[in-house]
């Protein structure tokens, strides 16, 4: 059997505009120019796109798995209209300050990834803007990429020294990886 490939993603500033007040409904819930060309072309290419997003406006009480359910279903909707599709969510709900082993630059969803999906994250992809992704995929030997949309211009400025590849946004990684 075919082993299945694997690209994860973070959600905010890579796939959607970022917000500092968080992104809490749909109508908030901006795709970024090229974000879901990007996906379906990974897809075709043959790569399930999974995303790995910390959602702390959970925990903060800003909205609710519901909502955030929702806001999830305005992506799936518009990225099928481009052709893609997002095999996978996991997210982590909890605060800056919580002690759970899932929000990165801990490692608790990539390994529960790993481990449903039965993937080496060796040969996996995490796309991200911030430095807590990129420290997520060196931590389980994932091979990580910054794109500079989101927090990623911010986060190249202030870790200047990373050598990781880096893109414009989510498309030129892509492009990359296929």
């Amino acid at each position: 059997m075919e082993q299945r490939r694997y690209v994860l993603l973070d959600r905010d500033g890579v796939i959607n505009l970022d917000s500092d007040d968080f992104i809490k409904s749909p109508d908030e819930w901006i795709p970024i120019e090229g974000s879901l060309e990007a996906i379906a072309l990974l897809n075709q290419q043959g790569y399930d796109v999974v995303v790995i997003s910390n959602q702390s406006g959970i925990a903060r009480g800003l909205f609710d798995e519901a909502m955030l359910a929702t806001i999830h279903q305005k992506m799936y909707s518009l990225l099928a209209e481009q052709g893609g599709e997002i095999a996978a969510i996991y997210h982590c709900p909890h605060g800056p300050d919580s002690l759970c082993n899932c929000r990165k630059p801990k490692t608790g969803l990539l390994e529960q990834f790993a481990l449903e999906k039965n993937v080496n994250l060796k040969s996996v992809f995490l796309i991200g803007d911030s430095l807590r992704d990129i420290q997520a995929a060196l931590a389980v030997g994932a091979n990580p990429i910054l794109v500079k949309t989101g927090k990623g211009q911010k986060t190249l400025a202030q870790n200047p020294n990373l050598n990781i590849p880096v893109f414009e946004n989510l498309y030129g990684a892509a492009k990359y990886i296929i």
